[in-house]
């Protein structure tokens, strides 16, 4: 017995993705003199040996072709102090670095100060996917700035999100 084909609507789509929570990332790079970055909540590691990450990115980013040019990118990861940095690099059009205190990385991307943790990579690989393009990069160097009580900033049906307590397992 097959099940009968339904279409599914993009707002229920969104709403039950929603459901997963997630970390918030910006991935930065530098074009040229210009800085560049974007707020990216679908970050994920794909491989130990090497060392892979991923992210998806809309087609239509004005950010991504940039960082795609340079072949290289970094992964902030924000913490739960940052939430107006998120905010502020989800904007399109607006001057996402404004007020933003950071600092280049060994393959010279910007890294965001205060964030939780950063990944420097080159880009590995491309795959197109409906209207996102999945990233894979290589990961040459990573550090923790700061050995920090900070909780990471997370994002869960539709809303940043805190984590209440640690639960045992």
């Amino acid at each position: 017995m097959s099940l009968p084909k339904t279409a599914i609507e993009p707002l229920h789509f969104r709403q039950a993705l929603g459901h997963y929570a997630s970390g918030i990332t910006v991935i930065t790079s530098q074009a040229g003199e210009e800085p560049v970055g974007f707020t990216c909540q679908s970050f994920y590691s794909v491989s130990m040996h090497p060392p892979l990450v991923s992210f998806s990115v809309m087609a239509s980013s004005l950010s991504y072709p940039k960082i795609r040019r340079a072949g290289r990118f970094a992964v902030n990861i924000l913490s739960g102090a940052q939430v107006s940095v998120s905010n502020q690099f989800a904007r399109q059009g607006a001057d996402k670095w404004h007020g933003i205190d950071w600092q280049r990385s060994p393959l010279g991307n910007p890294v965001i100060a205060g964030c939780l943790h950063w990944l420097d990579c080159e880009i590995h690989a491309e795959h197109a996917a409906g209207d996102h393009v999945i990233v894979i990069g290589e990961v040459k160097a990573l550090q923790s700035p700061a050995d920090t009580p900070e909780q990471p900033l997370l994002y869960f049906r539709g809303q940043y999100r805190n984590l209440a307590a640690n639960v045992p397992a």
